[in-house]
């Protein structure tokens, strides 16, 4: 399915809020595809944005998981403290949960959605057989060539490439703990060519991409399809906070990887909480994700995790179906541009 998109152009599940079935549904509605983002979200919450999606299109979306890790050891209580002093609300309590993932894992299977994706981890290979048996395509994020070796022995049928320079938490199966990324980074076209190299599946690529260029950049890479996810925040139907497209828009601020927010490395904009908290944070997910939580839901864009890719400042804000067809029209024109410079053998 994947390589059959009228438009490859994919909306990155963003977990939070972002992907909405308005957002989904009206990429593909423009020919791409669309992802709700099933992390964070209560099982009930996630079946009713599947039943929502499925009564605004008749078009193929995705949804994705996260796949729980190992449980934190880790003492939280000195960065609780530090957190306390800092922010106006009280930090949550730290815990480690699975998110529901086997519930909404049976969940997608019920309903059938067509298309089912993973992230931080891999499905057991039963439920990849389970979850081809209900119809629906299995993608895996995968951010190094090992994990895409990983990956392809489960029987994934295609994996999205995650380079260092996406938004969001970054899609490793384990933190080191020690790394800003969690482990070796690799640029986006990097880590395209060395996963096509030692696996043979669709590749879904993303990391930084915002316009037609880079779209067709990582297709003549070997990719399928592009997926984007900081693009489609500033769009009128994604759920993004005000405070968070007010940022966007400003353009002004670096980015930065941290877990000062989540305990899971992710790259965001920089801000007075990822500057003074980042050298203290722990590698310890989803529990610190769990103790800012209160904190980051007071809406002050200085407390808030403000995922954006490295070329953020590029966005240029559009309606979802408008953005697909202008990144497919400015993608036909790049490719036509590089196909001009190189002359016919």
């Amino acid at each position: 399915m994947l390589d059959r998109l009228e438009v490859p152009v994919i909306a990155a599940p963003m977990a939070g809020g972002a992907s909405t079935p308005e957002l989904v549904a009206e990429v593909g509605r423009a020919g791409g595809l669309g992802f709700l983002a099933a992390g964070y979200q209560s099982l009930e919450a996630v079946a009713t944005q599947i039943k929502e999606t499925m009564a605004l299109t008749d078009k193929p979306f995705g949804i994705n998981l996260f796949v729980p890790g190992v449980k934190s050891t880790v003492d939280l209580s000195a960065y609780r403290d530090r957190v306390r002093a800092q922010a106006p609300a009280e930090p949550g309590e730290p815990r480690w949960d699975d998110d529901s993932y086997a519930a909404k894992l049976e969940l997608v299977m019920a309903m059938r959605v067509p298309v089912v994706s993973f992230t931080f981890g891999l499905p057991e290979p039963h439920d990849v057989h389970r979850l081809h048996a209900a119809g629906s395509t299995v993608v895996a994020t995968v951010t190094t060539p090992a994990e895409a070796r990983q990956a392809a022995a489960v029987g994934v049928d295609a994996l999205c490439v995650q380079g260092c320079d996406a938004g969001g938490h970054r899609g490793t199966f384990t933190d080191d703990g020690v790394s800003p990324g969690g482990g070796e980074l690799f640029g986006l076209l990097a880590a395209l060519r060395l996963v096509s190299a030692r696996v043979d599946l669709p590749l879904i690529a993303a990391g930084g991409i915002v316009h037609g260029a880079d779209v067709a950049a990582v297709l003549a890479a070997g990719a399928v399809a592009a997926q984007l996810g900081t693009a489609f925040l500033s769009c009128p139907e994604a759920g993004t906070a005000a405070a968070y497209r007010e940022a966007l828009a400003a353009g002004t601020r670096r980015t930065a990887l941290t877990r000062a927010f989540s305990g899971r490395p992710a790259r965001g904009l920089v801000n007075r909480f990822l500057v003074e908290n980042s050298p203290h944070a722990p590698a310890a997910y989803p529990d610190v994700h769990h103790l800012t939580k209160p904190v980051r839901a007071t809406g002050d864009p200085e407390l808030m995790s403000l995922w954006a890719g490295q070329t953020y400042a590029l966005v240029r804000p559009a309606p979802a179906a408008e953005l697909v067809q202008r990144l497919r029209a400015e993608a036909r024109a790049a490719l036509d541009s590089a196909a001009m410079r190189i002359p016919p053998l």
